[in-house]
Formats: structure tokens, C-alpha cells, sequence
């Protein structure tokens, strides 16, 4: 059996070129190409422009790109007073597929709760610990509403806590099945979710997060 390839598309498949690098460039026929990832220093992923065919007038072209967060530093000096509380003291973070999503909730909430006082727990149930960003949480998965949620839960109070997040998405990626690849950050937020207290306070004697 023999497959017959039109003299034309031989034509179009020998000016097919692939510009991979930052400022690659390509033209011809009066036309020029540029992969032009100027930022590409500033974040982490990758860009390639395809040149197709070579009309007889015109061009056809496209553009693979993925772009992905590096790095979500962040910490946190924190302290609560009062009696009778009931609260965590958490990260809480959402994404979705829409980078225009209302942002009062998303596809998927991450929780990292550093502090919990009064035997409060999180949305759905544990799936056992894990180790992340160099210590032991609890991870626990579930829903809120149609959002799924997952929340790591430290096992004693972290009052000054330093770190990154993006391990803590990488390991929903990799063990839990988070399409970070089709996700945007929309909401990022740190305080304490109070479900009872009296004479409580709530002190936060620095913060900083930042998304890289």
C-alpha cells in the first residue's frame, strides 16, 4: 500500500519552521517571524512559534506557550489571645481554569493552616500525612460546594512561619490529580477563619507574600 502526499503539501511541509528560542527569527518572502518571550526571565515556562506554510499570498502560523508559576514565598508572625477559641490560622488560596473568575472562590481552594485552636477541622476528610516544604502535615480533601478543597493541617502551631507554597501545589499535582497546567491563581490570602471566642485577638505582627 502506498499513501500519496500532493505535490502541494510537500511544498508547505519544507518551509515548515519551529523558533524555540527567546528572540528566535525566522523570514521569508517578505515576511518575518519573532518569538519574541521578552519576560521570559521573570517566570517559568516556555514559548515556541510555529511557522506552517508559505502562501501564495500570505502566511499561516502558531504559538505554543505554558507559563507557570516558580514561587510563592511567603511569611507569617502571628498570635492570638482570648478564651474559649475556636479558629484556624491559614493560608487559603484559589484557582481556576478562568483567569477572570470571580475571586471569592474558584475551581480549587489550597488551605495550608499553620494554626488551629479549639479541635477545629477542615472541609472533607484526611488522607494521611504528608511531608512538605521540609515538615509533616495532615492533608485532608474535600468539597465546598463544587470547589474542591485541599487543606494541610500542621500538627502544632507554627507562629513564625517562612516557606514557599509552590510545593504544596506541586504535591496535588503529582499525588492528588490538580491540572495545574489549566489553573490560574486568582486569590491569594492570608488570616483565621473564627468559629467561636470571647475577649479574642487576633495579631499579625508581619506578613508578606509575594507570587513569582
Amino acid at each position: 500500500m502506498r499513501f500519496l502526499i500532493p505535490f502541494s503539501a510537500v511544498l508547505s511541509l519544507a518551509w515548515a519552521q519551529d523558533l524555540c528560542g527567546q528572540y528566535s527569527y525566522y523570514s521569508a518572502n517578505g515576511y518575518y517571524f519573532n518569538n519574541n518571550a521578552w519576560g521570559q526571565g521573570s517566570g517559568s515556562g516556555s514559548q515556541c512559534t510555529h511557522v506552517d506554510k508559505l502562501l501564495n499570498p500570505g502566511v499561516a502560523w502558531h504559538t505554543d506557550w505554558n507559563c507557570q508559576i516558580g514561587s510563592i514565598p511567603t511569611k507569617a508572625e502571628w498570635r492570638y489571645l482570648g478564651n474559649n477559641i475556636r479558629a484556624n490560622i491559614a493560608y487559603d488560596l484559589f484557582t481556576a481554569a478562568d483567569p477572570n473568575h470571580d475571586t471569592s472562590f474558584g475551581d480549587y481552594e489550597l488551605m495550608v493552616w499553620i494554626g488551629r485552636k479549639g479541635g477545629v477541622y477542615p472541609i472533607g476528610s484526611s488522607v494521611g500525612n504528608v511531608n512538605v516544604a521540609g515538615r509533616t502535615w495532615e492533608l485532608w480533601v474535600g468539597y465546598n460546594g463544587a470547589m474542591k478543597v485541599f487543606s494541610f493541617v500542621a500538627p502544632s502551631e507554627i507562629a513564625v512561619f517562612e516557606s514557599n507554597l509552590k510545593p504544596f501545589f506541586d504535591h496535588i499535582t503529582n499525588t492528588q490529580g490538580f491540572p495545574a497546567s489549566r489553573q490560574h491563581l486568582i486569590t491569594y490570602q492570608f488570616g483565621s477563619e473564627p468559629f467561636t471566642g470571647s475577649n479574642a485577638r487576633f495579631d499579625v505582627w508581619y506578613f508578606y507574600g509575594e507570587v513569582n
